[in-house]
């Protein structure tokens, strides 16, 4: 989607909306949350759109390559933090040693030395931003997930309130006609969706029965899978670098089990 010919914020907008659509469908399927997580959801719903809206400045001043890697790779550090002043997941040394060795090897991966010198300071700004938006949702979400009493019913809320305030954002900002802008895209929106959408939903799920900082850590072991991918596919190489952060991931995973 990001890919797309839409602009960076009507691809967010449509995945947000089309998410929301999802949340109504799973409500019919699943438990209504319990009244103790309702502020938890309404608070992801308003960082959800901080975080939308940073994310996609970001990008106006900075590449995909750079401002993803970096809002990504910080957000578990922040995560980690959070759950220390927040919660009271007990997490052994061990395990503590294994997020920040995951999330070095995050950081290896994604940076090369070639990107790294295109990093200004505004995209840096914004994107370390976007990840204080990400670190913090996260934590709500794991803390309102297990105040629920039914993970996929808060999670569909939480898509619902999403969806509402992402849409009266679109509204404010590109009027009505948002919604012609990117009904040509609503095939690969759907898709999106569905993707993002069950993604988020299992780590949700995750983080109420599992430490919260744990599964934020482990979530962005999917850059593995990137590597695999763009050298099998992309034909892109496998450098010293990214072989090395490799094998930091797949290390710090193993601590967690510590």
């Amino acid at each position: 989607m990001v890919k797309s010919n839409l602009d960076r914020f009507l691809a967010m907008f449509m995945l947000q909306s089309l998410m929301g659509l999802m949340g109504i469908v799973m409500l019919a399927f699943f438990a209504f949350p319990g009244q103790a997580s309702l502020p938890y959801a309404l608070t992801s719903g308003l960082l959800h759109t901080g975080y939308n809206l940073f994310l996609v400045r970001s990008y106006k001043s900075g590449e995909l390559g750079l401002v993803y890697p970096v809002a990504r790779g910080t957000a578990p550090l922040l995560t980690l933090i959070g759950t220390h002043i927040f919660t009271q997941d007990a997490l052994s040394s061990l395990a503590t040693a294994g997020i920040v060795i995951l999330i070095l090897g995050i950081w290896l991966i994604a940076i090369s030395p070639t990107l790294a010198k295109k990093l200004d300071r505004t995209t840096l700004v914004y994107a370390l931003i976007t990840s204080v938006f990400i670190g913090l949702y996260t934590v709500v979400d794991g803390l309102g997930g297990r105040a629920s009493n039914s993970a996929s019913g808060y999670t569909a809320l939480v898509f619902i309130l999403d969806a509402t305030f992402m849409v009266a954002t679109g509204l404010i900002l590109r009027g009505p006609a948002i919604f012609a802008s990117v009904a040509p895209y609503w095939r690969s929106g759907v898709v999106g969706a569905l993707a993002s959408g069950s993604a988020y939903w299992i780590v949700i799920y995750a983080m109420s029965v599992a430490p919260i900082a744990m599964v934020a850590a482990l979530r962005e072991i999917s850059i593995l899978f990137a590597i695999g991918m763009s050298a099998r596919l992309l034909r892109e190489p496998l450098t010293w670098q990214r072989l090395a952060g490799g094998v930091l991931v797949v290390v710090g995973a193993m601590a967690l089990r510590g």
